[in-house]
């Protein structure tokens, strides 16, 4: 084989779990410090990849050319390197390879020399696939496509003076189109604006001095449809802690202890006794606890009413965002078509979420080449329809992703076999997965090549020594650490353990390793998923369904307003592509004289806070931005001292209005 022949590396970021496939010809060097990999190999440039994890050494691993062979070669490094779960020191790698390199599991794909027959390139894959939610229903819609940024130059709304770095409040007003203001104004209204909301309200801040502005009246709408298309309802539980309380900053009475009450009132004093014993016993002596989908979201109307939700949210589209020539901000939105107007403010928080469902290219191929969205779904779609099928008819379904909606989707056709057991379930993972991550001495447990875990990061990174750890670090540490804690894992539940050790016994799920090549449709409408199978090489998965579990996307560049926004004011990005925020979640960039700007969520993600997404996230970032605001006097924010707190616990408990 020719020794200039690329091949191609590819694998899941374990920070984001983007995809990550550069093409290149060895030699190829992995490690964590650029300067430790060597620039030249017997005369040949090196290509130095960099893997920003402790668990990987300084110079870690060399793949090169041996003769015909394609080798890699340990360099003394700490963790070692593992070729198909197997510990080597230099082994012979074939096409179809794996290693793994810390939490780094590396595919290795290259084409086999054919005597007389030229070697065809290397399929390059396209950019990431993803659904956008619709900006004017917020529901996953395959079919729309964002054509235009969210301020088009020449478009008629926003108008022409959102060109301008500062837009003057008198041109606002000149436009003709009503202007209001406020001292506070959230842009997003789902579950982080409503907690930023909840905090102000909680500090003094009265209703007609705050606007939430977004697409639906239910701050958890979207994040409640999104569960139920993937298959959570409402009797289920959520991936979340007992005292992690949206509607409740103090966290007392958590959850744990709600349904404890609840249940010791009905009479049924064993199953109140035994969620007390969980919080108390957990992870150690019991299953960690977590609430019921039901009743967080019933406990979020309770606080809604409470603060006056109703009084302070508004409809609209939100296109743009500026400064204005008066140390304010100024949001332009839509109600309607035909239908705009503008909203200024001196705080700005931005919540917006995740702006677009991850879906895998060579579904998304397949669905523009076959218009078929019902064999082929993605997990957060609604996709009730596939499971009804199968109840009725029985069938075959594969699922692609190994995260918490994947356990999800096992659990829920295990329900359905009880209805129809002529149900079989094949699960496309790209890779085996050895051992799970570690970080200093703790290790993830792995079973069925399933990470599991109680939540999505270690628990200390929401209030512990981990937490104290990534706030202090610098960006390039920031990056390292996330990718160490982080990584695809699934609820660390005894009872979906339990299905998928009975369902392998019983032969109705099984488990398949390959890269796919492509999806294609039989003569009878039936999926064909061609992969390529270590030891197999090419292998073909039929399939009456496909169910893309992968994940959601919290790109800024997704997003056509935080991308706008990104543009136009010059805004930085940390290390891993999201808005670079200060350990208070402030834009800092964004300052605007006395008026400040902060956002929430996945889309800081990467900053100096691990579970940003996390119910908990949501309140530590919206806290400390709340307590930024106090500490600036921004009007009607009051500290909350300690007789404060407590006084509005007490409303709280209660439920009277806060102020």
């Amino acid at each position: 084989m020719n020794n200039n022949t690329e091949i191609k590396l590819s694998w899941e970021d374990p920070t984001t779990g983007e995809r990550r496939e550069p093409q290149l010809a060895p030699p190829i060097t992995f490690g964590r410090e650029f300067a430790r990999m060597p620039a030249e190999k017997n005369g040949q440039r090196v290509a130095r990849m960099l893997l920003n994890s402790s668990e990987v050494s300084r110079y870690h691993a060399l793949i090169e050319w041996q003769g015909e062979q394609l080798v890699v070669v340990d360099q003394n490094s700490v963790n070692r390197v593992f070729v198909n779960g197997q510990e080597q020191l230099q082994t012979v790698l074939t096409s179809g390879d794996n290693i793994q390199i810390g939490p780094y599991i590396i595919t290795v794909t290259f084409n086999v020399a054919v005597p007389g027959v030229a070697n065809p390139p290397i399929a390059r894959s396209n950019s990431d696939s993803t659904i956008q939610f619709n900006p004017h229903t917020n529901l996953p819609d395959p079919n729309w496509r964002a054509a235009q940024p969210a301020t088009p130059l020449g478009n008629a709304f926003p108008p022409p003076i959102f060109n301008n770095v500062q837009v003057g409040v008198n041109s606002l007003h000149a436009t003709g189109l009503p202007v209001n203001e406020c001292d506070f104004l959230a842009v997003g209204a789902g579950l982080g604006s409503f907690i930023w909301v909840d905090l102000l309200r909680i500090s003094g801040v009265k209703t007609d001095k705050i606007i939430a502005l977004g697409l639906e009246a239910a701050p958890y709408a979207r994040y409640k449809r999104l569960c139920l298309n993937s298959q959570i309802p409402l009797h289920e539980r959520l991936r979340s802690n007992s005292d992690s309380c949206p509607d409740n900053i103090w966290g007392y009475p958590s959850y744990a202890l709600r349904e404890a009450w609840h249940d010791f009132g009905k009479g049924d004093f064993n199953q109140a006794f035994r969620y007390l014993w969980q919080v108390f016993s957990e992870p150690t002596f019991a299953e960690t606890y977590t609430p019921r989908a039901g009743n967080v979201f019933d406990s979020i109307d309770r606080e809604a009413q409470r603060i006056e939700w109703d009084r302070i949210y508004r409809y609209g589209r939100v296109r743009g965002i500026r400064k204005t020539d008066d140390g304010r901000y100024c949001v332009a939105y839509s109600k309607g078509q035909g239908d705009h107007a503008f909203i200024v403010a001196r705080y700005l928080h931005i919540a917006t979420g995740y702006p677009a469902i991850k879906f895998l290219d060579d579904l998304q191929a397949y669905r523009e080449k076959y218009n078929d969205k019902t064999s082929v779904v993605n997990a957060y779609e609604g996709h009730d329809h596939v499971y009804e099928q199968l109840e009725r008819r029985g069938g075959k379904i594969l699922i692609r992703g190994r995260g918490i909606v994947a356990s999800r989707i096992v659990q829920r056709l295990y329900e359905a076999r009880k209805k129809n057991p002529n149900i079989t379930v094949l699960h496309l993972m790209r890779s085996p997965k050895p051992q799970g991550n570690k970080f200093g001495k703790a290790q993830r447990v792995v079973k069925n090549h399933y990470e599991f875990q109680p939540f999505n990061w270690p628990k200390a990174c929401w209030g512990g020594e981990l937490r104290g750890m990534l706030e202090s670090a610098s960006p390039d540490e920031r990056q390292r650490l996330l990718a160490d804690w982080g990584g695809t894992t699934t609820a660390d539940r005894q009872d979906w353990q339990k299905i998928t050790e009975q369902a392998l016994k019983e032969g109705w799920y099984s488990i398949q390793f390959g890269e796919v090549k492509q999806v294609e449709r039989d003569s009878q409408g039936r999926t064909i998923t061609h992969i390529e199978e270590k030891g197999f090489g090419q292998m073909i998965l039929d399939a009456d369904f496909i169910v893309d579990a992968t994940g959601l996307d919290a790109k800024v560049s997704t997003n056509p307003l935080l991308d706008d926004l990104v543009r136009h004011y010059g805004l930085p990005l940390n290390s891993i592509g999201r808005l670079a925020v200060a350990n208070n979640f402030e834009l800092t960039e964004m300052r605007n004289d006395k008026g400040k700007a902060y956002a929430a969520g996945a889309i800081t993600f990467g900053g100096p806070y691990a579970a940003v997404d996390s119910f908990l996230g949501l309140q530590y970032a919206c806290l400390v931005a709340v307590d930024g605001l106090a500490a600036a006097r921004a009007p009607g924010v009051k500290k909350m001292r300690m007789l404060r707190s407590f006084g509005q616990w007490w409303k709280w408990v209660f439920n009277k209005p806060p102020c």
